[in-house]
């Protein structure tokens, strides 16, 4: 997970002396990694030892580490490519800025979303949702969406899948949920009253619970046995929960592809269904 990313979502929750280290990283990383803890605590007007309670914050044992970590973010930073505009829509943008900008925001919604999850935490969500006995996918309005079609294609998989778009419904199905059982729930805020109180509910039932929620500490990930996240910046052009939906689908289809690549006989399930579909179709 890129350290920038954290260092962003973590904003609101920090100390003064904290927000300002916080956002001298954000605005200025590669002046950052040639200063000192020392250079960078009279940069920002704060003490040295500020600077190492900070790096520890975040997760590190000390500033060095925090530079390491910074300095690889920074490698694997992803840019806009050349002619592209990237930046939020505005009301008075032209047809062919607006379509720009629509493009550059979902390629780098969907490509900062994959940088930002690590490795083993997408294969603990995969292999939860191999072995698990039933799977209930749970999101409300666009985000219901997204369960929706991750649905369809994990059913193509052969697996037991559970997903309606009734808060009641939904939770009645929870309800149901045992320690052999998956609830995937998705909400970009994770704040969602509805898919809080489902999480709750599942894992009293004792089913794991995995997430995919924002970058940002949120209610819902705190109940997640597994947190995947997505990024997606929405703060002035929310009509749609545009670049927040390509970015959930983005991983819901690495999981499935993941799955494909897991299960047994995944394939032989795919082409099942797609005969049984092509019927339909003649």
């Amino acid at each position: 997970m890129s350290v920038l990313k954290v260092i962003q979502a973590k904003l609101d929750s920090m100390t003064d002396a904290e927000r300002q280290i916080g956002r001298f990283i954000i605005d200025d990383p590669d002046r950052m990694v040639q200063l000192s803890s020392a250079e960078l605590a009279a940069a920002t007007g704060r003490s040295q030892s500020s600077v190492v309670k900070f790096s520890q914050k975040i997760g590190y044992d000390g500033y060095q580490q925090l530079k390491l970590a910074v300095t690889k973010a920074k490698a694997q930073e992803w840019r806009v490519p050349s002619g592209m505009i990237h930046g939020t829509i505005d009301a008075g943008d032209n047809f062919v800025t607006i379509q720009q900008k629509l493009v550059a925001s979902k390629v780098s919604a969907m490509q900062q979303t994959m940088q930002v999850n690590a490795e083993d935490e997408v294969t603990q969500a995969v292999a939860a949702l191999a072995k698990a006995r039933r799977i209930h996918l749970a999101g409300i309005g666009a985000s219901s969406l997204v369960a929706r079609d991750f649905s369809y294609k994990l059913l193509k998989l052969g697996l037991m899948v559970l997903m309606d778009r009734d808060p009641h419904v939904q939770m009645a199905n929870a309800a149901s949920l045992g320690e052999s059982d998956v609830l995937f729930a998705i909400s970009q805020s994770g704040g969602n009253n509805e898919t809080i109180r489902l999480a709750e509910l599942a894992r009293t039932c004792g089913a794991k619970v995995i997430t995919l929620t924002g970058l940002h500490g949120n209610k819902l990930a705190q109940l997640a046995d597994i947190s995947l996240h997505t990024v997606a910046d929405e703060e002035r052009v929310r009509s749609s929960a545009i670049t927040s939906r390509d970015a959930q689908l983005a991983i819901c289809d690495l999981v499935f592809l993941l799955l494909i690549a897991k299960l047994p006989g995944a394939n032989d399930a795919i082409h099942a269904s797609e005969a049984a579909v092509s019927i339909l179709k003649t």
